[in-house]
């Protein structure tokens, strides 16, 4: 039976109410290819446009995502985050990996607003980069890793 469907088949949020509080973390990445162009522009770890400072910008409009993931995603419950870390960086192959960290304590996981912090982040990388060129492509948005609840999770491909 999926979660958020109750016993006549109608859409509803999940009853935490009967859970215990513990320690709920979740980890989730997107990756960014930026074309060569836009890639020239990267110094000292950020590449800096007209609009500012990329990464950094992209790490607060994450924060901002991951905080607002109860106002986009309808059946998530509404959290107040203990802590959401980003590293944004160019690994080997030229691409732009965004690693998003969130965590606190309570009855329901947080996977939603990692996941939702990471898409934020490349989304606004491309918003500000796409002056230079459209050819930006974010190639993936998953899951890496939660903690807490029923059961962790890690994926097995990273």
């Amino acid at each position: 039976m999926l979660s958020h469907v109750d016993k006549r088949n109608n859409p509803t949020m999940v009853d935490v109410s009967e859970k215990t509080i513990s320690l709920r973390t979740a980890h989730a990445t997107a990756i960014v290819h930026l074309p060569s162009v836009v890639l020239e522009c990267l110094s000292e770890g950020e590449i800096n446009t007209k609009k500012g400072p990329v990464f950094q910008t992209a790490i607060i409009a994450g924060t901002q995502g991951a905080k607002k993931t109860s106002d986009l995603i309808p059946f998530c419950h509404p959290l107040a985050l203990e802590s959401c870390k980003f590293d944004i960086y160019v690994n080997e192959e030229k691409e732009v990996v965004i690693d998003c960290r969130v965590k606190l304590h309570h009855k329901t996981g947080v996977e939603m607003e990692a996941i939702t912090g990471a898409s934020i982040a490349a989304l606004t990388i491309y918003d500000m980069c796409k002056a230079m060129s459209h050819d930006i492509k974010i190639k993936s948005i998953q899951l890496q890793e939660k903690t807490g609840g029923k059961s962790d999770y890690k994926n097995a491909e990273k």
